[in-house]
């Protein structure tokens, strides 16, 4: 991100729109920690914004579709973007797999076993990650430690708990 004030280059807010759906408590906890990580560090700009941030952003689902509505600090609108869940499916479903895996090792598992489960649930969150910044390019600028954060809450919209 260049040229960005990095005070100013950043969401202050995540909403979640009814069309996401709500879950068991753990998996709202889970959506609620998501989002505090993802607002308490974050870098994040809508690319060609003539204006400036602090941004909101809430997200809702359309058609299997992930709906990014991007306001000013005050709500005025700045953009709205559409990303197809469809890339993410075979990621985020991996990822439930090792992470369940990984709950699994920890009960029985050797060290040296959880800590290659680990590896790979991480290396499944960084190609998430990496994607979810791909399919953003253009349209929002992001670093990848926003990326993260964003894939993190993601996958949890996918968790039904």
């Amino acid at each position: 991100m260049t040229g960005a004030d990095p005070q100013r280059a950043r969401l202050i807010d995540v909403e979640l729109d009814d069309t996401i759906g709500r879950s068991t408590p753990d998996v709202e906890h889970e959506r609620a920690v998501a989002i505090f990580d993802l607002i308490e560090e974050n870098s994040f700009r809508p690319v060609n914004d003539a204006g400036e941030g602090p941004y909101r952003l809430k997200l809702s689902l359309a058609e299997s579709r992930l709906v990014f509505s991007v306001t000013r600090e005050n709500g005025d609108e700045v953009v709205t973007h559409i990303l197809s869940l469809t890339p993410f499916r075979r990621i985020v479903k991996d990822y439930y797999m090792i992470c369940e895996s990984y709950y699994d090792a920890i009960r029985s598992a050797t060290p040296s076993q959880i800590e290659a489960i680990d590896m790979g649930r991480r290396g499944l969150h960084n190609e998430g990650s990496q994607t979810l910044q791909d399919r953003l390019a253009g349209k929002i600028d992001v670093d990848f430690g926003t990326a993260r954060r964003l894939f993190t809450l993601v996958c949890v919209l996918h968790w039904r708990g």
